[in-house]
C-alpha cells in the first residue's frame, strides 16, 4: 500500500508577491471508524468485539482523566500525549493569571512504532480532488 498524493501549488505567505511553488498533499481516502477498528483487531485475535469495544472506551476515559490532571499518557511504542496551552501574554511574571490562558491543545508524539512505519512508506500521485462548490445566494433573498 501506498500513501497517496496530490500536487498543488502554494505561496509563501510571508513572500506573497513570489511564484508559488508546487508541494505534495496527502490525499485520504476513506477513514476507520471505531466499530470497524473493533471488528478488525477481533479478526486477529481472540477477544471478542464487544470486549475490544469496552477496553478501548475505557483506555480512552483513563486518557481524558489523567489529561485532565496535567499528566502525560504514555502508550509504549504509540506514542504519548499531552496537554498544551495557549496563552496571552502579561508584562511582568506577577501580573499572570490564567484569565490569560485561551485554549488548549493536545499534543501527539508518535513513538518508534510510528516512527518506523514511517520510514517505510510509499507514495503514489493522484489526481487533485474536486474542490467543493459554495453555496451561494442571492442578496436579500436569502436563497
Amino acid at each position: 500500500m501506498s500513501v497517496k498524493y496530490s500536487v498543488v501549488m502554494r505561496k509563501n505567505p510571508s513572500r506573497i508577491t513570489e511564484p508559488g511553488k508546487y508541494y505534495a498533499h496527502a490525499q485520504a481516502y476513506g477513514d476507520l471508524d471505531f466499530d470497524s477498528l473493533c471488528e478488525d483487531v477481533n479478526s486477529r485475535c481472540t477477544v471478542t468485539r464487544a470486549d475490544l469495544a469496552a477496553v478501548i472506551e475505557s483506555v480512552l476515559d483513563s486518557m481524558k482523566q489523567a489529561l485532565a490532571k496535567g499528566q502525560i499518557v504514555r502508550l509504549g511504542n504509540f506514542g504519548s500525549f499531552q496537554i498544551g496551552l495557549s496563552s496571552k501574554g502579561a508584562e511582568k511574571e506577577d501580573e499572570y493569571n490564567s484569565s490569560f490562558i485561551r485554549g488548549t491543545r493536545i499534543a501527539f508524539r508518535p513513538g518508534k512504532l510510528l516512527i518506523n512505519m514511517q520510514k517505510t512508506l510509499s507514495y503514489s500521485q493522484v489526481a487533485k480532488l474536486p474542490v467543493k462548490a459554495k453555496a451561494t445566494t442571492t442578496p436579500g433573498t436569502g436563497v
